[in-house]
């Protein structure tokens, strides 16, 4: 495997289980024209990089010296280390929010939220928000694909931009990649991708594009859209047809002055992606009134992965709740390859703790699928509760008794450690519930439980022990 590949392979990018040809599925870049396309973002990702984010490349550079080569160390240890003894502050309540002060896990911002539940609640939002935009639009995603969804969202973006100021950001890598693979969903009979979606974006538009580089071939797998500096929508989905009609996946829609905290996390990722790159953050952009406050704020931790800044917010924070839960840890993850958490979920299922996980059936990386088995072969042989959905889900979720999370980050050594994430956490029983009824009451009832024979294989650990690098 290739190092670009191996770097964006628990990303989503790569659908190896797809089963998807250019050559008999027309709908994506040509082979010549994908490979052209990859070899010009690794050169992005590494001299432009090194050029425009020398900071940010050093940092990152050191981040993953350090955390892959730990990853394969904790992982292969003869004994289970467990840091540390068990908070006596159980999630959700306020004593553990001070908990999770002091370890420097971002104060809580007054919002409210809404579930996006799967393509068909997502899609709609994002016409009605780009549709009624008085001021601007952001949008934010990993992949921004070339497929006939994304191409039909690049025409309203398009058109859009005649109206207010619009502003698109995506991964370079992760759109490149995802560029060279046709949906399952056969498109429009004659439909030519466009081999560049940024020069697609931006011929004939007012519509402005940049791409975040990739220093050390590492990705920038936040989903934000911003509407007004009022509104946002983050989670896991992209603009592509998986996201639109094939995959399991969720969004949360935001209102209230947390959207401020949003917009500025945009905005500066906007700056960084810039000509100017890291040099671009030296100056303070000008003050702007934060949005008004809505019904029923709740208190939301903005919570990031980013090693440029030494951040790991959600890594922290997740350990902090799953050490310190008392009834149950629920989780639905497509790729689960992260040594530490699988070692404290094993734990909290020895002492009693209501463990259960939901992968998907079939994901779009072999490897991660055979390293999930790995997963959860040694949370079975604990106690906990693995369960397959029937098809592919990329809900990154979880609830820890009365503490929640969800967004962009997926339960591996990327997302944890190396990869820039954004997620929300709030312990606001309402909204908690509210989430488990939407989410995971209904996942649980159509998913199958997995049994302990089913994750025998004898290249299951290999395939673990590779997949803790991604």
């Amino acid at each position: 495997m290739l190092p670009w590949a191996l770097a964006c392979a628990s990303c989503g990018s790569l659908r190896s289980n797809a089963g998807r040809s250019t050559e008999s599925r027309p709908q994506a870049s040509d082979t010549l024209t994908g490979t052209g396309q990859l070899a010009v973002s690794a050169f992005r990702a590494t001299a432009m990089a090194g050029v425009r984010q020398p900071f940010t490349t050093v940092r990152t550079g050191l981040a993953v010296l350090w955390h892959r080569p730990r990853e394969i160390v904790s992982g292969n240890l003869p004994v289970e280390i467990i840091s540390g003894p068990q908070p006596v502050e159980i999630p959700g309540t306020p004593e553990f929010e001070v908990l999770l002060d002091r370890n420097g896990i971002p104060k809580g911002m007054p919002g409210s939220v809404s579930w996006l539940v799967d393509g068909e609640e997502f899609f709609p939002e994002l016409d009605r928000q780009i549709a009624k935009a008085t001021q601007s639009v952001d949008v934010q995603v990993f992949i921004y694909d070339n497929d006939q969804i994304a191409v039909r969202y690049a025409d309203v973006l398009k058109g859009k931009a005649t109206q207010v100021p619009v502003r698109v950001m995506f991964d370079d890598l992760g759109s490149t990649f995802a560029h060279t693979a046709a949906p399952e969903t056969p498109g429009p009979q004659g439909f030519a991708p466009p081999a560049d979606i940024s020069a697609y974006l931006r011929e004939g538009s007012k519509v402005r594009v940049r791409r975040t580089l990739n220093p050390w071939l590492i990705c920038d797998h936040t989903k934000l859209l911003v509407f007004d500096r009022s509104t946002a929508i983050l989670g896991g989905m992209n603009i592509g047809q998986e996201y639109y009609s094939e995959w399991h996946d969720l969004m949360v829609k935001v209102e209230g002055p947390v959207v401020a905290g949003l917009s500025k996390q945009f905005n500066k990722a906007w700056r960084k992606a810039g000509p100017w790159g890291d040099f671009a953050l030296l100056g303070k952009p000008a003050p702007r009134k934060g949005p008004a406050t809505v019904p029923n704020e709740i208190p939301l931790r903005i919570m990031r992965t980013d090693p440029a800044k030494g951040q790991r917010h959600i890594l922290d924070a997740s350990l902090l709740a799953i050490r310190a839960a008392r009834k149950r840890i629920w989780i639905e993850n497509p790729y689960f390859a992260h040594d530490d958490t699988a070692q404290a979920l094993a734990a909290a299922a020895r002492r009693g703790v209501d463990v259960r996980v939901i992968l998907p059936a079939r994901g779009d990386s072999t490897i991660m699928d055979m390293g999930n088995l790995a997963t959860a072969r040694q949370l079975i042989q604990a106690g906990a509760k693995m369960y397959r959905y029937p098809r592919m889900t990329h809900m990154k979720v979880m609830i820890c008794d009365g503490w929640a999370q969800v967004g962009s980050a997926n339960l591996d050594t990327l997302s944890m450690r190396i990869n820039r994430e954004l997620n929300l956490g709030f312990s606001d029983p309402a909204t908690v519930r509210s989430l488990e009824q939407r989410v995971f009451l209904p996942d649980f009832s159509s998913s199958r439980r997995i049994s302990l024979e089913e994750t025998g294989s004898a290249i299951a650990p290999i395939a673990e022990a590779v997949a803790d690098q991604l």
